[in-house]
């Protein structure tokens, strides 16, 4: 603890933070051990290091700032295991929210809704390299719109989108469920635009699609009918809206 609460601090706003890992192996399954002691081939061995997988999962019981020190903060943690309760119903969570048919859409998806645009572009970008079939490109101009339009990138975003919707096309009927939503997307983006008569065209196929596959409690239909209306307030057609 010495050199840490001994580390000058240059600027006010800076604080360190200690890590207190609390790691009980009775709570830990026999089948899946998520750390190694690798003191024996450290460097300085007489730090008695620990290597953890890339999957631990630590849970966290306290912050708390230092008495003694206040530029210095303390983080217990205590390792999880993957009978959980609280974990598995994380991961399940996750799972629903994060979906896609590989390892590598999931993680883009997962890029996408916490933020890294730019990892997530990266990662879109080399897999439209690695393609092999349409219905994947397809996929991945779409994702590509959607990170665009995310930033409000729109005219990037709405290039993508019909891209996406161009190979779609080829490969489904007119009214298959699958194209409302870029219809949808390619609306929102020329509404954005103000481009009403654009945002209009395409809200109306979307709803089109979504009338003919959907329930009439559908709230995907609410969503398209909210659409169409607010382009139509946007352009005054109040009664129409």
């Amino acid at each position: 603890m010495n050199f840490v609460q001994d580390s000058p601090h240059e600027s006010t706003e800076n604080v360190s933070v200690i890590f207190i890992m609390t790691i009980d192996p009775s709570k830990i399954s026999t089948s899946n051990t998520p750390f190694a002691m690798i003191d024996e081939h450290s460097a300085i061995p007489s730090e008695q290091e620990i290597l953890f997988t890339m999957h631990t999962v630590f849970r966290v019981v306290e912050i708390k700032q230092m008495a003694e020190n206040s530029h210095l903060w303390e983080v217990q943690l205590t390792i999880t295991d993957d009978n959980d309760p609280q974990l598995s119903a994380l991961t399940n969570r996750i799972k629903e929210e994060v979906q896609g048919s590989t390892g590598w859409h999931r993680m883009g998806q997962l890029m996408l809704k916490v933020g890294h645009y730019n990892q997530a572009e990266e990662l879109y970008q080399e897999l439209l390299k690695s393609a092999s079939t349409e219905s994947d490109r397809a996929y991945i101009y779409h994702q590509l719109g959607t990170l665009q339009h995310q930033q409000g990138k729109y005219p990037e975003a709405a290039n993508f989108y019909e891209k996406s919707l161009e190979i779609y096309r080829k490969t489904l009927p007119e009214d298959d469920a699958s194209l409302a939503p870029t219809y949808s997307n390619i609306g929102a983006v020329y509404y954005n635009m103000g481009k009403y008569a654009k945002a209009l065209e395409f809200y109306e196929k979307s709803l089109k699609i979504r009338e003919i596959s959907l329930p009439s409690n559908h709230p995907d239909l609410a969503i398209s009918y909210n659409n169409i209306g607010l382009v139509y307030n946007m352009i005054g057609e109040y009664s129409k809206a």
